[in-house]
């Protein structure tokens, strides 16, 4: 069913190290060139004749370990048994989101946006560079890692909200501008409320093991802090002095 490609893909995936590229493409010298140009690049590469190998080898790929086998899947258009349009509509319909790319001889207009429509996430048209490909999945790879990110949580302590991937706090309601340190400050704080953090400490967390100067420039950044998170900064509800220690949040 698959060329000896697909023993190439094993070997590489016990490594762990290595995109995994599914190219389904019917045309043998067009298949052989796209797995030698994505294996010299470094990528896993497992090829399929037509859809309904590639369709029957998700699908016992999937039951026996449940993850998805591919990081993504190269797809020819025109395919005996099942065509592309019809993979990318089932794969979508049972929510797999593996990135396709998407090969077709056709270039109009009318073709590359219903490829788009039923899913595809880029479209190249015949003939095509080898160049152009290899980029072209550079950057459909890069976006799903950078999609596959851990969510940062976003921190809540009564009227304060801070998001660390917008780097954005909202006091109140209203987003308050901060320094880099002012962030870093409060969202350590926000991070470990009610800990009590000594001058030493907020140092080495915020400013660094390496950080050569006065420790009271600590005191100076909350007192700022409090001019713009406390509704009375001499009376703060929010950062708060342990005499004798150090700060507490809350």
């Amino acid at each position: 069913m698959y060329t000896s490609e697909s023993t190439k893909y094993s070997a590489r995936t016990d490594i762990g190290q290595t995109s995994r590229i599914l190219v389904v493409e019917d045309e043998e010298l067009i298949q052989e060139m796209l797995a030698v140009a994505l294996e010299e690049e470094g990528y896993g590469v497992t090829t399929a004749p037509d859809g309904r190998s590639a369709i029957e080898y998700l699908k016992s790929f999937e039951t026996n370990s449940g993850e998805l086998p591919f990081d993504l899947l190269i797809l020819d258009l025109m395919l005996p048994q099942i065509n592309g349009l019809d993979i990318c509509r089932l794969l979508r319909h049972q929510g797999n989101p593996v990135p396709i790319l998407m090969l077709s001889a056709k270039g109009s207009e009318t073709d590359r946006v219903l490829g788009l429509e039923v899913g595809a996430d880029d479209y190249l048209t015949k003939p095509f560079s080898m160049r152009e490909l290899v980029a072209r999945c550079r950057a459909l790879l890069r976006r799903q890692r950078l999609s596959n990110l851990p969510q940062v949580p976003v921190l809540k302590f009564k009227d304060i909200t801070l998001n660390p991937q917008e780097c954005r706090v909202l006091v109140r309601g209203l987003e308050v501008n901060l320094s880099p340190k002012e962030f870093r400050l409060l969202e350590l704080f926000m991070s470990y409320a009610r800990r009590v953090w000594s001058r030493e400490q907020l140092l080495d967390q915020v400013w660094g093991p390496d950080f050569v100067g006065d420790s009271k420039t600590v005191d100076v950044h909350i007192r700022w802090l409090r001019e713009k998170l406390e509704e009375d900064p001499s009376h703060p509800e929010y950062i708060v002095t342990v005499r004798g220690f150090g700060y507490r949040f809350g």
